[in-house]
């Protein structure tokens, strides 16, 4: 990937991109990460340092683009009008509503809720930038319970290379940039979010099958109805973990004329059928209003993994569960 960055700033030249960076309007500091939503399901992400790229030759058109990022007020800004920065606002109600909980002391025992991943190709989400994943955690005890580490299986290749005789060919690299998002409970979907901090982890060719994050620093307290725990493709990135401009869409020529087919990043997701209750959510962030629904064949249609019964993303966790004083 050494050569992607310099590649990007030629492209960029040759397509009219313009550079814009979103900045927070009360200290002008990078609001890293904030979605750029182009309308009629195209957008994109910010990268860590608040820039993001737009051409009217790859998105015509669009007149408005509507950029939002937790804890801020969502901005409209006219095409036309996008200069080199966007001020957003903080949203101080949203940031109130931020649960804050000390730290939990005293003796605990470490519990694990174990993670069912799999090697098979065919039964793996391929995950794309307008989706997000969540899976849903119940509380089945009135102990304070502390989420330690998150258990993350992934499949890092697109094929079976023993299968295709190449197990001793070297792995295809690539870096691929994760946003973890808790959410409580509203109802049986995905509510508020509770903490803004962002958490991020890098996946790539060598990352194992089944990946533990530690996410004890963020001190992520299980409420009393449970938790729901997401993760979401932000892109690829360079060799130095810098998210690049990634296109939503590849265009592919048919004899009915150009389909645009939505890019897939690896790591691939396995998916199972080995979890009696459906707990797996997901919604498409520039489609249908970013609205949660269950990973369920009432609610999506035309899905292999559902046809195959595959209803669950196969997360895991380590959490610390506090004795009683």
């Amino acid at each position: 990937m050494k050569y992607i960055s310099f590649l990007i700033f030629i492209i960029s030249i040759q397509l009219g991109f313009s550079q814009t960076f979103v900045k927070d309007s009360l200290n002008n500091q990078p609001v890293s990460f904030a979605t750029i939503d182009f309308g009629n399901g195209y957008g994109t992400f910010a990268d860590e340092e608040g820039k993001f790229y737009y051409s009217e030759k790859l998105y015509k058109g669009i007149d408005t683009l509507a950029i939002s990022a937790l804890g801020y007020k969502k901005k409209k800004v006219a095409t036309n009008q996008l200069g080199n920065s966007v001020l957003l606002n903080q949203e101080s109600s949203m940031l109130e509503e931020v649960i804050v909980t000390a730290t939990p002391k005293g003796k605990y025992k470490l519990v694990t809720l174990k993670p069912n991943g799999h090697e098979d190709y065919f039964k793996c989400w391929l995950p794309t930038i307008e989706s997000e994943i969540a899976v849903f955690f119940p509380n089945n005890s009135p102990n304070t319970k502390r989420i330690s580490k998150l258990l993350l299986p992934i499949k890092t290749e697109a094929k079976n290379w023993d299968k295709r005789h190449k197990d001793k060919h070297e792995k295809r690299p690539f870096s691929t940039l994760f946003r973890v998002q808790f959410y409580d409970n509203n109802n049986g979907l995905p509510g508020d979010v509770l903490t803004y901090e962002k958490i991020l982890f890098i996946a790539n060719q060598d990352t194992d099958p089944i990946f533990e994050f530690d996410v004890t620093n963020s001190n992520i307290i299980i409420p009393e109805d449970g938790i729901f725990v997401s993760i979401q493709v932000l892109g690829y990135t360079d060799k130095d973990g810098k998210l690049l401009p990634n296109k939503k869409y590849k265009e592919v020529e048919t004899k009915r004329g150009t389909v645009k087919v939505s890019t897939t990043f690896r790591p691939l997701l396995p998916f199972t059928d080995q979890i009696a209750s459906k707990h797996t959510y997901v919604k498409r962030i520039f489609h249908n209003n970013g609205e949660w629904v269950l990973f369920d064949q009432k609610n999506i249609k035309n899905s292999n993994l559902l046809k195959a019964g595959l209803n669950n993303y196969g997360m895991g966790l380590k959490v610390e569960v506090y004795k009683d004083k």
